[in-house]
């Protein structure tokens, strides 16, 4: 039996998300994204490297086409399918090229790819996120896909488009590579994470001036090509505070590292890190930086989480990547 697996591009969520599930699986798996196959990736994987279906292309007589004119969202029925786009003729004509001995296919994210694989008669399972995913390709998705996935712990986020199809959610708590790693204490002196590219330049480098002022010791890294850190756990865990964004990977690691957190909602579609970033709130487990939170803001939200005992557990990251590995096996023939 084999696996196929849709990964979107957008982000390294998707694939972390894969890559921490995947370990757990008995079956070979046969990936299917417009990311290039990443480095370090286990040999029995197959990765089949889809062409971009978004970019502007050439036609015959030399004009430029801009897929964004070819009524991609089909009057708001899909979220992407632009006509005479030949890169995205050719992602799906590669997925059906290769499905015919695929058992089951698993779709993390894509309305289109979910649509796709059940009409190839395939044994479909959509990947959810939070937000209001209300709209009609979402609902297609969701109405076509057998069983639906939300990576978070069940009644955590709240997601009106799951509430008619709860019969086919399996809710699997928080996925994280790091879950089960060991933690480090964090250092006597007080210390700050900034995680990734979760506020401007500016106000990132004038809140650590504030926090320097304070008697803080600040680190900052992954808000650009130079700060990127392969394996940022030991930071995570060695810090007293962590700054970090609100998608689904990132606060699935700050629960893994049991951390003190400011969370950052960025702007994406649907409202999604927005929801997420409610949910912390509601139940304890981080700072919730407002709208536009200045730099002053940003220090006295992590002077404050200082002294937070968030309780992480009720995130349920332990185990949640072979929940997910055992909900997709479960649907094998």
């Amino acid at each position: 039996m084999v696996i196929g697996w849709y990964i979107h591009h957008h982000g390294y969520g998707h694939v972390a998300r894969f890559r921490a599930v995947h370990p757990h699986l008995r079956v070979p798996v046969r990936v299917f994204s417009s990311l290039p196959r990443p480095e370090g990736l286990e040999g029995d994987v197959e990765w089949f490297e889809l062409p971009h279906d978004a970019d502007p292309v050439e036609r015959e007589d030399g004009s430029l086409y801009d897929p964004r004119e070819g009524d991609p969202t089909v009057r708001g029925a899909l979220h992407w399918a632009p006509h005479d786009h030949p890169g995205h003729r050719a992602r799906l004509a590669t997925i059906a090229a290769n499905a015919a001995d695929l058992h089951l296919f698993v779709v993390d994210v894509s309305a289109e790819v979910v649509a796709f694989a059940r009409l190839l008669g395939l044994r479909t399972l959509a990947v959810t996120q939070p937000g209001e995913r209300t709209d009609a390709a979402h609902a297609l998705a969701y109405d076509l896909a057998d069983r639906i996935l939300a990576p978070w712990a069940h009644g955590a986020v709240t997601a009106s488009s799951l509430t008619a199809r709860t019969d086919r959610v399996v809710w699997t708590g928080g996925i994280s590579r790091h879950d089960g790693r060991p933690t480090a204490d964090p250092h006597g002196e007080r210390s700050v994470l900034f995680l990734g590219r979760v506020l401007d330049e500016d106000v990132r480098r004038a809140a650590e001036d504030l926090l320097t002022a304070a008697g803080w010791r600040t680190s900052a890294i992954g808000h650009d090509l130079a700060s990127h850190v392969d394996d940022p756990w030991p930071l995570m865990t060695s810090h007293t505070v962590v700054v970090s964004a609100a998608g689904q990977n990132s606060v699935a690691d700050l629960a893994a590292a049991g951390a003190r957190a400011v969370v950052v909602a960025q702007d994406r579609p649907f409202d999604e890190q927005r929801h997420t970033a409610c949910a912390l709130h509601r139940w304890n487990l981080a700072r919730v930086a407002p709208e536009g939170v200045d730099a002053a803001g940003i220090a006295d939200l992590v002077a404050s989480a200082a002294d937070d005992d968030p309780d992480w557990s009720r995130w349920q990251v332990s185990g949640a990547a072979e929940r997910a590995a055992a909900a997709i096996e479960a649907m094998l023939p």
